[in-house]
């Protein structure tokens, strides 16, 4: 499915969706977050965050690489790749660690493995005067809650 958003809130919007979409227990499911510098992919990770229970700040990581969030439905793992210049550092962040969440990975393809072991890619596009997210479901999981998605969408149009 794809999205115009036209601005910030749309972004923030849409994340609160895939958020309700989700099942109960996330533990286990791969988000992507796919596009260039400033698309909107922290935006979009914070809001989903928030929606899925924090309430405290959400601080990039880009730095840390990972951002734990112990939350109602479980684990959240906010991953940023971007300063990974292999798979093999993926060992040493303890990614297998983070199995029993759900880890929000932004930059992706610096670890082209995780994609193959994912459940829902959103890649953010600009398209002016806004943005556009591209959400694909890529596991059966991944599919069940994109088309979830895709209805309260289609019946609650996103800004």
């Amino acid at each position: 499915m794809s999205v115009f958003l036209p601005d910030e809130s749309a972004t923030e919007a849409l994340a609160t969706r895939l958020a309700a979409a989700l099942p109960p227990r996330t533990a286990g499911l791969t988000l992507l977050l796919r596009g260039d510098l400033g698309a909107g992919k922290s935006t979009f990770a914070r809001a989903l965050i928030r929606s899925l229970g924090h309430s405290g700040a959400v601080p990039s990581p880009t730095y840390t690489l990972v951002e734990p969030y112990d939350l109602p439905g479980g684990m959240v793992y906010h991953v940023d790749l971007y300063r990974v210049s292999s798979e093999d550092e993926l060992r040493y962040l303890g990614w297998t660690e983070l199995d029993e969440g759900f880890r929000i990975v932004e930059w992706p393809d610096r670890a082209p493995g995780i994609a193959a072991r994912a459940d829902i890619s959103v890649e953010f596009e600009y398209e002016e005067p806004g943005r556009r997210a591209s959400i694909v479901g890529l596991s059966p999981d991944g599919k069940r809650i994109v088309a979830r998605l895709d209805t309260a969408t289609a019946t609650e149009p996103v800004n």
